[in-house]
C-alpha cells in the first residue's frame, strides 16, 4: 500500500512552507515572506505516532487572477489536492477570514476531501485566541491554531492528521527506486524532461528562468524498474545570485545531488557547452554520482551529417575531467529518445554500485603492471602491493605501494583505464586512495 498523502492548501503568505518545514522535521521548502515562493508541488516523508506518510507542500492558491505563473501554481495546488488522502487548509488569524480563504474552502467542499482546517499565527501561549473563532464560518469543522513558527499546537494537528488517515492495511514497500537528479543550468529544459517522463505537467514549465526553486521529488514505475526522479532549481553563476531566493535554490540543487544515485546533466544544444555547464557537471562529478550528459532541445538544431559528430567532440573537451559521462541527445520538448534513457540511466546505477572482488581485481592489476611499468624517481621505482575496494557509489579502491610520491597522477590514470575497460565502469567516477604499506591510517 502506498503512504497515504497530505497537502497542506491556502492562499499565499499564509506560512504554508513554514508549517510543512516544522511538521516534516527540516527545512525542504524555501520559506521567503515574499508571496508566491513556492510554486511547484514540495513533497516529504513524514511520520508521527508511528504513522508514516507523505507531506505536500504547494504554492499559493490565488481564485482569481490574470497573472500566469499565479495560475499555474493554482494549477499545481489543484493536482495536488486531486491526489491527497487528506487536505490541510491553513488560514491566517492576523488577517481574518478572506474573501480567498472561503473561495479555496468551497474548492475543497467540491472536491469530496476529508479536510483538516489550521489557523495560523497564533503565536501566542494559554487560550486560544478569540478571533479563531471567526474560522468555523467556512464551515470546515474545528480549527485548529498553531504557530508555524514556533510550533505551537502542531502536535494537535498532527494527532488530528494521523486520526483522519485511512487506515493501513499491509506493510510498506522497500524503497528500491533508483534516485535520479535532473541538473543543469537555468532554462535548460529540467522541468520539461521531468513532465516527458511523468507525462503530466508535474513541475511548472516557463521560459523565464529560474521557476523551479525547490527540489521536486516525482516517483515512476514502469517496466524499467522504480525511480524517483529530482527536478532541481538551476545553478547561477555565484554573481547572478541577487536574491535570498536564488541563494536557497542553488543549496537545493546541491542537496538533490547529495541524495541522487544518478544525475543527468542537461546541456541546452542551442547555446553548446558553457563555463556554467561545467560548473553544474563538476558538482556530480566530484560527488561521485553516475553522471549522463543529456543534449536537450535537439529538434531545434540545424543539423549536417558532421552536427551530432560536433557536439559530441565539444562535450568531450569541455566535459573532459568525466570523458567516462555517457552522452544523450533529447528533445524534451516532442520526446525524442527521452524513452532510451530509463536503460542508460539503469547501467549507470549498475557500474556505480558494482563491487568487484579483491582477487580478480589484483589479477588486473598484476596485467596492467606486467604491461607497463610503474614509474621511477631517481633510481628508485613504484612498487605496487595489492589493491582492494573499500566502497561503491562511487567504486573507491585503496592501492597499497611503497611509495605514494611516486605514483604519479599518469599511472592512476592507466590503471583506472584498465579497471573501466575489464570491468565495464564507463558510467561512473572511480575513486583511488593511495596507501604506503604499514600505514595504518
Amino acid at each position: 500500500m502506498a503512504k497515504p498523502i497530505v497537502a497542506i492548501v491556502g492562499r499565499p503568505n499564509v506560512g504554508k512552507s513554514t508549517l510543512f518545514n516544522k511538521l516534516i522535521g527540516q527545512r525542504l521548502s524555501i520559506v521567503e515572506d515574499t508571496p508566491g515562493v513556492t510554486r511547484d508541488r514540495v513533497y516529504a516523508p513524514c511520520t508521527w505516532n508511528g504513522r508514516e506518510f507523505v507531506m505536500v507542500d504547494t504554492g499559493g492558491i490565488e481564485p482569481t487572477t490574470a497573472d500566469q505563473m499565479l495560475r499555474d501554481m493554482r494549477s499545481q495546488a489543484e493536482i495536488a489536492i486531486d491526489t491527497a488522502d487528506l487536505v490541510v487548509l491553513l488560514t491566517d488569524v492576523e488577517t481574518g477570514v478572506t474573501a480567498a480563504d472561503e473561495s479555496v474552502a468551497d474548492m475543497l467542499l467540491k472536491a469530496k476531501k476529508r479536510i483538516l482546517l489550521a489557523v495560523n499565527k497564533c503565536d501566542g501561549t494559554g487560550h486560544t485566541p478569540p478571533e479563531v473563532y471567526e474560522f468555523y464560518n467556512l464551515g470546515l469543522g474545528d480549527p485548529y491554531p498553531v504557530s508555524s513558527v514556533h510550533g505551537l499546537g502542531t502536535g494537535d494537528l498532527l494527532d488530528a492528521i494521523v486520526d483522519a488517515l485511512p487506515q493501513e492495511t499491509e506493510e510498506e514497500e522497500e524503497d528500491d527506486a533508483v534516485k535520479v537528479a535532473v541538473i543543469g543550468k537555468p532554462n535548460a529544459g529540467k522541468s520539461s524532461l521531468v513532465n516527458c517522463i511523468l507525462g503530466e505537467k508535474r513541475v511548472i514549465v516557463s521560459s523565464v528562468a529560474g521557476t523551479t526553486r525547490d527540489a521536486v521529488d516525482s516517483p515512476l514505475a514502469n517496466d524499467h524498474g522504480k525511480y524517483v526522479f529530482i527536478d532541481t532549481a538551476g545553478l547561477r553563476r555565484r554573481r547572478a545570485i541577487e536574491e535570498n531566493i536564488e541563494k536557497y535554490s542553488v543549496i537545493r540543487a546541491n542537496m538533490a545531488i547529495d541524495r541522487a544515485d544518478v544525475c543527468l546533466i542537461l546541456v541546452d544544444a542551442t547555446e553548446g557547452v558553457t563555463e556554467q555547464d561545467t560548473k553544474v557537471a563538476g558538482l556530480a562529478h566530484e560527488s561521485g554520482k553516475g553522471c549522463i550528459i543529456v543534449i536537450n532541445k535537439w529538434d531545434i538544431v540545424e543539423k549536417d551529417h558532421r552536427t551530432m559528430d560536433t557536439m559530441r567532440k565539444e562535450v568531450a573537451e569541455k566535459f573532459s575531467f568525466m570523458s567516462y559521462a555517457p552522452i544523450h541527445f533529447i528533445s524534451a520538448k516532442t520526446g525524442q529518445r527521452v524513452a532510451q534513457l530509463f536503460p542508460l540511466i539503469n547501467e549507470v546505477h549498475r557500474q556505480n554500485t558494482t563491487r568487484i572482488p579483491t582477487g580478480r581485481l589484483n589479477e588486473v592489476l598484476a596485467d596492467a603492471t606486467l604491461k607497463v611499468q610503474p614509474p621511477t624517481d631517481r633510481g628508485k621505482r613504484l612498487k605496487i602491493y595489492y589493491m582492494t575496494q573499500v566502497s561503491t557509489a562511487p567504486p573507491t579502491f585503496v592501492i597499497f605501494c611503497n611509495r605514494a610520491e611516486l605514483f604519479h597522477f599518469s599511472y592512476q590514470r592507466y590503471l583506472e583505464n584498465q579497471i573501466r575497460s575489464v570491468f565495464g565502469l564507463e558510467g561512473t567516477a572511480i575513486h583511488f586512495i593511495i596507501r604506503e604499506k604499514g600505514d595504518k591510517s
